[in-house]
Formats: structure tokens, C-alpha cells, sequence
């Protein structure tokens, strides 16, 4: 007779699997970096380019290079402003959002 409430045991129960496949070695991302924003853009308006800073590089050097005006340093530290508390300190390897320029 069984009991209604008793459970089966399975204490005792083992598995195990075994596969002919060839070991295979795993990919390595180790390096592989991501970077999501997840603060949605106005409609309309393009995604921000990413900038890896490189050693010498200071925001007005970018802002130059992306912007042809130095003085536009702060449109990127403001867009970037959840990392940078300082203008002056970007750090090489740093990835920063450079936002599109907005007299097209």
C-alpha cells in the first residue's frame, strides 16, 4: 500500500554523461568590452560616436578632431558626464560618447 504524502527517494541515484565529441577549445572574450547607453536619444537625432582615449589626449584635442573647434570640449564632457567628474582628467583606455554634431 502506498502512501499518499511519502516522496520518492532519489538520493541514491547517479549520472554521468559521456561524449565522443572532440574537445573543443573555448573562445576567449576575456578582451571583449560592450558599452550600452541606456539613456534613449531624441527621436531623430544620430547615436553618439565612441572615442577610446589615447595617452595626450585631452577633450579639447577630441572636440577638435571630431567637432573642427576646440571650445566644443563641453558638448562632450557633458554627454559623458556619468564617468568624467573632471574635464581635465580623462583617463587613456576610456571610452567616451561623442555626440553628433548638430549644425548639419
Amino acid at each position: 500500500m502506498s502512501h499518499p504524502d511519502k516522496k520518492a527517494d532519489f538520493s541514491g541515484v547517479t549520472s554521468s554523461v559521456d561524449t565522443t565529441a572532440d574537445k573543443v577549445e573555448k573562445a576567449d572574450f576575456s578582451g571583449v568590452t560592450s558599452s550600452v547607453d541606456t539613456t534613449a536619444e531624441k527621436v531623430g537625432q544620430p547615436s553618439p560616436e565612441l572615442y577610446t582615449v589615447k595617452a595626450g589626449d585631452t577633450l579639447s584635442h577630441i572636440a577638435k578632431h571630431f567637432y573642427g573647434k576646440a571650445s566644443a570640449w563641453n558638448t562632450i564632457y557633458d554627454a559623458n558626464r556619468d564617468q568624467l567628474d573632471n574635464p581635465d582628467r580623462i583617463q587613456p583606455g576610456q571610452v567616451l560618447r561623442v555626440p553628433a554634431r548638430d549644425d548639419h
